[in-house]
């Protein structure tokens, strides 16, 4: 008798976070979209239980070698889970590749590349006669042993190695001996060595001085006898040549260190300018000192592989017609055109071998295009794409693995989606269904969660208001049902609009010119000044290239006086301060959280060390800070955990048993204000501390200011780094909240990130509050719910890479939905009249 298979998964008891307790069963085999509010529990359902629960149980099947190797997730906080499949997630944040890390080795079409070039490409000899692709060319290089890719000439009967897949790799055998592969040699910038002409060297004209261990060198530079009290433009040029120049020699003299202490006859070395920043580049470690070191450099094209990365003899050999440089310059909308003229040149007797590299190719090709990265070019650096775009291409490679019986968790994969993308993104999730897979996927594109097989929905708020399980179902029985907060939004009776815009007739205007950039060509446009306007587009159209490198850094340079941008032809603006606010995390650690990085936890500090018993103990406001060792548990140093080292077994975090998490040591626990300790305080959440401090006004400020953002469920104590990238955002406004913005410009790059159509109305309230102080706003982003709400709409396009770059439509939501021009107005058109009809 054949066992009936099980058909959900079963959870039990679920209490991770803010998770009530609570019973869930999730469909196996099918495609579960989790909706619900920011901070409601999506993320501890979906990555908390299924992932952390899918992957660990999978992990500890395997060796306890392996694990070592492996970070092990701990035990969520569950009764049980039964029938949970194995499982991988795609995160909201992606790790930021490298910069050897490009579109091509990160999605590994860049791998098949380099098999078609060494199997399939024409090679040629050292006396330059070019040979034709041929089976015997592609037997030799597969061929093991000593003759592997040995070859003869026909015409000149030279035997020589050819290049195999190995010589192709820049990371590799191939890499440019000058730039070791990254195509960028890092040059000094003589422009930046001095900082002030106007200042004498005694009041710190010379920049690279001001580098740790080289503030003395104007001291040195006067016992070498050049005036220290003259302004430096003003000095000889001999006496300028050895401050830039000059040799590394030691003079003897008196040196006064920081602390005033005199060291007599100090043989003090002398540093130029120049050598100043090259030393230092070469002894300092910490990641501050070179990140300030880094200022005095700039990155030009390598002069010997011009930016190809490659060796300058590899790209003889030809396939279809380029070399390998050439097809890593195509975009991916463009490798089919380049197949094709590949297997057009080959002979008959060679389709097998081209068959089976170019299967694989079309493979890696296929899901990229699907999700709309046609745009991208194969030699693009992994670190200058876009979240979204990250994602994508993971996703894409995890398509390509058809691997079968696995729980998929994706978190936000519409991050930085254009609706005309969502549809390639549905696609490849049902692919990844009908391979016999689960999905599990957080999101809150309107359309991502319609198309779903099942909905589970948790609330029915945000933090201690959330973690229940308030609607579940069909799409059809979740839009019927009265308690869902999505419901509205699937059934097309929900407010789409959060404020009225303004009129754009009486703005000033923030005009600027952009000539040539990327896909940018002679790009002339006006923004409203304190009005909203979103920027929009297919992704690649521009967006990022005309806003962030192109206006922003022009305003700043305005601002400082110094010329604008290369590509920023023109600039007339009013604004004297530049915000921009993205969706990176805050903090780096554990350690930053919510009180660190507003001023409450300053202002509690000084509240605390004032107390009666804190002033007898002697206890100053260090002693109440979990970073100093005056305050932290003894134990694990103010983190909250410790990492056991286990002999032979994976390392370990748990929960520190001597302050229990709390961070502080009992002694400073013993102080109390109003019968809290801080401990005690830090575990409140906004609202609840907002009725503890009527009388501090300093820490109900700023406290008011959080909840204003839509932040009021986060704790005092919570940890920064772990929050989504639109919760990110709002508590970086919360500082900006309190003063005039009458001269200021916040750019927001996708501020919808993590956030509920109902979280985007708070997000559209707290815009207004910076548009009520005078504030001018430009968001880029993709969400339909955000753009209806601006004043202005600026979209680019018609698509991406060199099909944007244009402005395809520019005018208020109301014009552009009655008249759709282009792509997002014509969706935007239609998710109106979906609430509107």
């Amino acid at each position: 008798m054949v066992s009936k298979l099980p058909t959900q998964i079963e959870i039990r008891g679920a209490r991770v976070h803010n998770l009530k307790n609570i019973d869930v069963d999730i469909p196996l085999h099918q495609f579960v979209a989790i909706s619900g509010l920011s901070g409601s529990g999506k993320s501890s359902l979906a990555m908390g239980i299924l992932y952390e629960e899918g992957s660990r149980r999978y992990l500890e099947a395997l060796s306890t070698y392996t694990r070592r190797r492996i970070k092990l997730g701990a035990q969520a906080d569950v009764t049980s889970v039964k029938h949970i499949p194995s499982s991988l997630a795609l995160k909201q944040r992606p790790a930021v590749p490298s910069e050897r890390a490009t579109v091509g080795t990160m999605s590994e079409l860049f791998n098949v590349i380099r098999l078609i070039f060494s199997r399939l490409g024409a090679p040629v000899c050292p006396n330059g006669h070019r040979l034709q692709p041929s089976l015997e060319i592609a037997q030799a290089m597969a061929r093991d042993g000593f003759q592997m890719g040995q070859l003869t000439c026909p015409t000149c009967g030279v035997q020589f190695g050819a290049f195999s897949a190995e010589d192709f790799a820049f990371n590799a055998d191939g890499a440019c001996p000058e730039c070791q592969g990254t195509g960028k040699v890092r040059e000094l910038d003589e422009s930046k060595l001095i900082g002030d002409d106007h200042l004498t060297l005694e009041e710190g004209a010379v920049a690279s001085w001001h580098l740790p261990g080289r503030n003395f060198m104007p001291s040195v530079a006067a016992q070498a006898g050049v005036r220290i009290d003259v302004p430096y433009r003003d000095l000889t040029a001999k006496e300028k040549d050895f401050v830039l120049n000059g040799p590394q020699k030691k003079y003897k003299m008196d040196f006064v260190s920081g602390t005033g202490r005199v060291f007599h006859d100090f043989n003090a070395l002398y540093e130029n300018a120049h050598a100043a920043v090259l030393e230092s580049a070469k002894s300092s470690k910490s990641e501050r000192a070179q990140k300030r070191i880094a200022e005095f450099f700039h990155f030009s094209t390598c002069p010997v592989c011009h930016g190809t990365r490659l060796k300058p003899e590899l790209l003889v050999q030809r396939a279809g017609g380029l070399n390998i440089a050439e097809v890593s310059e195509l975009t991916l909308g463009e490798l089919s055109d380049w197949q094709q003229r590949v297997l057009a040149s080959l002979p008959a007797n060679m389709s097998k071998v081209a068959g089976s590299l170019f299967k694989e190719f079309e493979d890696d090709l296929r899901p990229l295009l699907e999700l709309g990265l046609d745009y991208l070019t194969i030699s693009r650096n992994g670190n200058s794409l876009s979240t979204g775009e990250l994602q994508r291409i993971q996703l894409a490679r995890t398509l390509r693995t058809q691997t079968t019986g696995v729980l998929y968790v994706l978190d936000e994969p519409s991050i930085g989606l254009h609706p005309d993308n969502v549809s390639g993104l549905l696609k490849i999730m049902r692919a990844l269904v009908d391979q016999g897979n689960s999905l599990v996927v957080v999101d809150h594109n309107v359309d991502i969660i319609q198309a779903a097989d099942w909905i589970l929905e948790v609330g029915p708020g945000s933090g201690a208001e959330g973690g229940q399980l308030i609607a579940q179902g069909t799409p059809a029985d979740v839009a019927a049902n009265p308690a869902s907060k999505i419901g509205p939004y699937l059934n097309g009776s929900a407010q789409l609009m959060a404020r009225r815009p303004a009129s754009l007739k009486t703005a000033d205007q923030l005009s600027f010119e952009v000539a040539d950039y990327f896909n940018l060509k002679d790009l002339k446009t006006s923004l409203p000044v304190n009005r909203m306007s979103a920027v929009t587009g297919f992704s690649g159209a521009g967006k990022t290239s005309l806003i962030l490198d192109s206006l922003v850094p022009a305003i700043r340079r305005q601002i400082k006086g110094e010329p604008l941008p290369a590509q920023v032809k023109a600039l007339t603006s009013p604004i004297k301060e530049v915000v921009s606010v993205d969706a990176s995390p805050v903090g780096k650690t554990q350690r930053s959280t919510v009180s660190t990085y507003t001023s409450i936890m300053d202002n509690l500090r000084r509240l605390y060390a004032s107390q009666p018993l804190a002033k007898e103990k002697h206890f100053t406001s260090s002693y109440f800070s979990y970073n100093n060792k005056q305050g932290a548990c003894p134990n694990c140093g103010g983190a909250g955990v410790v990492t056991l080292d286990i002999q032979f077994l994976p390392d370990m975090q748990q929960v520190c048993p001597v302050c229990h998490g709390e961070r502080y040591n009992q002694a400073v626990q013993v102080v109390k204000w109003h019968g809290y300790s801080i401990v005690d305080l830090l575990k409140l959440d906004i609202n609840q501390a907002l009725a503890v401090f009527p009388t501090v006004p300093k820490i109900q400020r700023e406290l008011q200011l959080l909840k204003e953002v839509g932040l009021s469920y986060l704790h005092l104590g919570e940890s920064t780094p772990s929050l989504s990238g639109g919760e990110a955002q709002r508590l970086k406004l919360v500082k900006h909240l309190n003063h005039n913005q009458a001269t200021t410009l916040f750019v927001f790059d996708e501020p919808t990130i993590g956030l509920h159509p109902l979280d985007v109305k708070t997000l559209v309230n707290v815009m207004q509050q910076l548009l009520n102080r005078g504030a001018t706003i430009i968001t880029i982003t993709h969400d339909l719910n955000l753009i209806v709400n601006a004043d202005e709409i600026l979209d680019l396009g018609p698509r991406g890479g060199a099909s944007g770059g244009q402005i395809v439509a520019q005018g208020t939501p109301h014009a552009l939905i009655q008249a759709p021009r282009g792509l997002t107005s014509r969706y935007l058109a239609d998710y109106w009249q979906r609430f509107e009809a």
